[in-house]
């Protein structure tokens, strides 16, 4: 049965496979993808059949260590640092095994408590980790410290309460993903793209990335918003950045959509501004709230300089910043990261608001449209890449008429080749090779669309 086969390759991902060993994970991650089409295919899109099959896969990863990535390691550090009562913006993991904090405990009266396993885990998340400050956001912090709560004492513990986070959350994009499916009237087996994808079942499932839970509050928003509902829309919203930043970058799109009509293709009138700036309040005072408990001026400080790290410091898997890296090269000789990740940003803010202003965003399908060509152009452009933030646009293609998403997802794998038994180092080529596929997929799929597209952006006199 097709089932067993996909089970036993799996089992194989979870427990056999090493971050290292490039050499055998694309030829099984392959494998994977060409399984599940079949496996799709024999079960003839019948949905609760595919839906008891994605659920169990996922339960096949719950007693297994994440094998490809340590951000999980941290994840613990920080919950078990919350469950103390300690502020896991405040310090590193580095300071805290110096000494810095529990002298400073000690000093004011207080018992010293150390984190269980703490060298563990500071092994574990790497050198490189615990040299900085978290720059995690609240509502994803609250998942780290239920982990440390129900499993403080424990690594394996604390990845299987984590896992049975992100498998409740991808079970939530599935029921909420069906419904905005059949409000759009698109075909419901479009969210098996996501469901099923070994993409989305290795990097969140497997790996412990809390994409998924971000996810979750986007397509509840979304499909809360098709319905004409914008209060809890935009509380949802708002929660989704207290999981991950990256849902502020949607915002700007939000201006010509009209929050109580969704189906309305009025551009702008009054009472629709006056419903998006209660949008924006909504969304952002949620977010804030969150953040509030731990506002401080070292907060700030902190957690800024570690989001400015992933502009003007860290690189992987980028695609045209790689060709301006090497420009700068040719022409300065040495690295332009520190110069370049300052403009980069500003470039996607512009394009983000180029598809707001130039492009109507008046139906919940083009706006979803405009987010995915808005997130897909932030990872374009940005140092650092990681695969699994690729969960984003994967998501958001479901309920637009793109597939490169789908293709991007695949491709990805080629970006561990960087990780080797020798050390860290690049293949160029292969991450070359695989957004030249991505791109080339898009550009087929936007030159057809081209003719249904013209009558969705309009120029400003």
């Amino acid at each position: 049965m097709p089932i067993l086969g996909v089970t036993v390759l799996y089992v194989l991902f979870a427990y056999e496979i090493e971050r290292s060993e490039f050499i055998k994970l694309l030829p099984l991650y392959i494998g994977l993808f060409a399984s599940t089409y079949l496996l799709i295919h024999h079960t003839k899109y019948n949905f609760w059949t595919l839906v008891g099959i994605g659920v169990l896969f996922r339960i096949l990863f719950l007693p297994a260590i994440p094998n490809l990535s340590q951000d999980f390691y941290r994840f613990i550090w920080d919950g078990r640092l919350l469950v103390q009562g300690m502020n896991p913006y405040l310090f590193t993991p580095d300071q805290y095994l110096e000494g810095t904090v529990n002298a400073l405990r000690q000093a004011q009266g207080d018992n010293i408590l150390l984190i269980s396993q703490s060298t563990e885990l500071r092994t574990g998340m790497g050198a490189l980790n615990a040299s900085h400050y978290s720059n995690y956001p609240p509502v994803n912090q609250l998942c780290f410290a239920i982990a440390g709560l129900l499993a403080g004492k424990s690594i394996l513990g604390s990845a299987i309460v984590l896992r049975i986070l992100l498998i409740l959350a991808d079970v939530g994009i599935l029921y909420f993903g069906k419904k905005l499916l059949e409000r759009l009237q698109l075909p419901i087996h479009h969210i098996f793209w996501y469901f099923l994808n070994p993409f989305i079942l290795i990097e969140l499932t497997g790996n412990l990335h809390f994409e998924g839970i971000m996810l979750f509050f986007v397509v509840w928003s979304l499909y809360l918003l098709h319905k004409g509902n914008w209060l809890w829309a935009a509380i949802l919203l708002g929660v989704s950045v207290s999981v991950k930043l990256l849902p502020l970058l949607f915002l700007p799109l939000f201006l010509g959509f009209d929050c109580a009509q969704p189906t309305s293709r009025t551009f702008w009138n009054l009472k629709n501004i006056r419903r998006v700036s209660g949008f924006y309040m909504l969304v952002l005072g949620t977010a804030l709230l969150t953040f509030a408990p731990f506002l401080s001026s070292e907060f700030i400080s902190n957690f800024s300089a570690t989001i400015g790290l992933w502009f003007q410091n860290f690189e992987f898997n980028a695609s045209i910043y790689y060709i301006i890296r090497w420009v700068g090269f040719q022409i300065v000789g040495w690295n332009v990261i520190g110069t370049v990740g300052k403009i980069l940003p500003v470039i996607v803010i512009l394009i983000v608001l180029a598809l707001s202003f130039f492009r109507k965003n008046t139906t919940t399908q083009q706006l979803i449209t405009g987010m995915l060509f808005g997130v897909s152009a932030y990872f374009l452009l940005s140092t650092t890449v990681h695969p699994w933030y690729v969960a984003t646009p994967l998501v958001l293609s479901i309920f637009t008429k793109y597939r490169f998403p789908i293709v991007w997802s695949g491709v990805v794998i080629l970006s561990y080749s960087a990780y080797g038994a020798t050390g860290f180092k690049e293949n160029l080529w292969l991450v070359a090779a695989a957004y030249i596929i991505v791109v080339a997929f898009a550009l087929t799929e936007i030159i057809a669309q081209s003719g249904e597209r013209k009558g969705n952006f309009r120029v400003v006199e």
